[in-house]
């Protein structure tokens, strides 16, 4: 798997933002079956920046009613990844 294809795209809240702000972490949405080692080479190849620790945690999708159909969200892979002091990643700079 490329590194490209483990990285799905940033989650961006109010409490995402805090923690890039407060502690050098981001939130990513990433592969399913990505591991650490594989997000921590993924972010640092993508990125070029220098990576301190990565946690990973599974998210359950949910349960959708429109009417009297259910339907379920997809579950995901969410992972947030701690940054060296003075890296940085910039997703939203100057919006």
């Amino acid at each position: 798997m490329k590194h490209y294809d483990i990285i799905r795209g940033p989650v961006v809240t109010e409490k995402t933002t805090l923690q890039k702000e407060l502690n050098n972490q981001v939130t990513l949405k990433v592969d399913r079956s990505a591991n650490r080692v594989e997000i921590k080479d993924a972010v640092e190849k993508s990125f070029n920046t220098r990576v301190k620790q990565v946690r990973t945690l599974q998210v359950k999708g949910k349960v959708k009613q429109r009417g009297r159909i259910l339907g379920k969200k997809k579950d995901w892979k969410k992972a947030i990844v701690t940054l060296m002091p003075g890296q940085r990643i910039d997703f939203f700079e100057g919006v």
